[in-house]
């Protein structure tokens, strides 16, 4: 994955740009009502509403930490998690994109610092990037996956700045490799809810626990590698250097 030579002064920050470019289009969205009599309404999005909501948050956000650097981070058009999983995110088909988001994501393409990876999706582009360590950043995301990810994370929502060790990173991915996540549509391990895997991973959480787990409820050791490869969001070592594409991830 090559993308921008970031700062080594200042701290970079990776912006969830498919997040907060989604919510002030939405933001922007305003319902006109042409005729009562026969009930005719249209929808409609003011960008420059849009825009002006967009760049607030980012200053805000530069303001916070001190710093003027800043990477957006998009996700492409193909999706990697699609191709071992397809059921994955399949429901969001039907769900619509705000008024003009294709137009404002080009607008934030043209007016900031971007990184899109083929078949990647934001959260792996902030993953990777932070976790290379080769430069001081931070990601914002109010997004749980990103728990993942080792260092630092601002979830806007909640004002709060976790510092992830990589003893937190794994017990969050592990976790999610159990419970799996209904939003974006992969199930994890049947009848195993955040509480249960509290007590399956226990002191001293680890891999197998989450394969022994999966045996125990009737699956097999590729249903457990598959829903642990949908929930880890891609760390540095999940990247061939040397031919620039994914490795997915494989139990040792």
């Amino acid at each position: 994955m090559r993308y921008a030579i970031l700062s080594k002064n200042k701290p970079t920050l990776l912006i969830d740009a498919d997040l907060y470019l989604y919510r002030a289009c939405i933001a922007s969205e305003e319902e006109v009502c042409w005729s009562e009599e026969e009930d005719i309404w249209t929808l409609y999005s003011d960008l420059k509403v849009a825009k002006q909501i967009f760049q607030e948050q980012v200053t805000g956000f530069c303001d916070k930490f001190k710093t003027n650097e800043v990477l957006m981070c998009l996700s492409a058009t193909d999706n990697f998690r699609k191709e071992i999983y397809p059921p994955y995110k399949a429901s969001r088909k039907k769900t619509r994109k705000p008024v003009g988001y294709r137009s404002f994501v080009g607008w934030c393409k043209k007016t900031y610092p971007y990184h899109i990876e083929p078949k990647c999706e934001a959260d792996d582009v902030m993953g990777y990037i932070q976790s290379s360590k080769k430069t001081p950043t931070l990601i914002i995301s109010d997004d749980k996956d990103l728990k993942t990810i080792v260092g630092k994370l601002y979830r806007p929502m909640s004002e709060e700045v976790l510092d992830i060790t990589p003893k937190d990173a794994d017990y969050n991915w592990l976790t999610q490799s159990l419970c799996g996540d209904f939003v974006d549509g992969y199930k994890g391990c049947p009848r195993i809810g955040e509480k249960t895997a509290i007590k399956v991973l226990g002191n001293h959480p680890s891999w197998e626990l989450v394969h022994q787990a999966y045996i125990k409820a009737g699956l097999t050791k590729k249903d457990a590698v598959i829903q642990s490869q949908l929930a880890r969001i891609l760390r540095y070592e999940d990247w061939d250097q040397k031919n620039n594409k994914i490795k997915l991830w494989e139990p040792m």
